[in-house]
């Protein structure tokens, strides 16, 4: 029984230090966000799941809308930050600190957050919702980091690459077979004006 979890990266959002949780979309980060409405207004999708961030939940807004669906949020599915956010740091450090998390798995910064250890916090919660809606289709409102790392736990061919080529917004459809990956496809368009990649 094929279960479909649609990962949606958030759309662009405005970096401030120390506002991880507040911080929304941009004006073209709404825009995308109405697109994002578009393309899965028909997938029958019947839960809509997201990280606690405002700018996830922003993201799949006018989805939940479309749908007339509540979004459930769930802590377990914040960003994983790979050193604190209450202090600044080169954006070219932290990618270099992203990258490293991927060949070791214990490895984080000043504050931060191994890939281990989100695994250990997210994956329950990604299994546990496989498990309860076996054979639907599941909305995910998510960040680039902890979306790789959820793909990676399943399929560790998924690691910085991956990472650095996502957009601002991105979806990816995983099809799973209980919780075998069977299959991952990108649903955003290449088409689509988005975010530079990257964090």
């Amino acid at each position: 029984m094929i279960t479909s979890l649609y990962m949606v990266r958030h759309a662009a959002s405005p970096f401030v230090v120390g506002e991880e949780l507040k911080r929304g979309l941009s004006e073209q980060g709404l825009k995308d966000a109405r697109v994002i409405s578009d393309i899965l207004m028909n997938e029958e999708i019947a839960l809509l799941i997201s990280s606690p961030y405002k700018r996830a939940i922003d993201t799949i807004s006018f989805l939940a809308e479309a749908l007339n669906q509540e979004i459930h949020r769930y802590e377990e599915l914040r960003e994983r930050a790979i050193v604190s956010t209450e202090i600044e740091i080169a954006h070219e450090e932290i990618l270099r600190g992203i990258e490293r998390s991927f060949s070791d798995v214990n490895y984080k910064m000043q504050g931060g957050e191994s890939t281990l250890e989100a695994q250990k916090r997210v994956i329950p919660l990604i299994e546990k919702i496989i498990n309860q809606y076996k054979g639907k289709k599941v909305a995910v409102g998510t960040h680039g980091n902890i979306m790789t790392i959820i793909l990676n736990y399943f399929d560790q061919e998924y690691g910085y690459a991956f990472f650095a080529q996502t957009s601002k917004p991105d979806i990816y459809k995983l099809e799973l077979d209980d919780l075998k990956l069977l299959r991952v496809e990108r649903l955003w368009p290449a088409s689509c004006e988005a975010a530079p990649r990257g964090i």
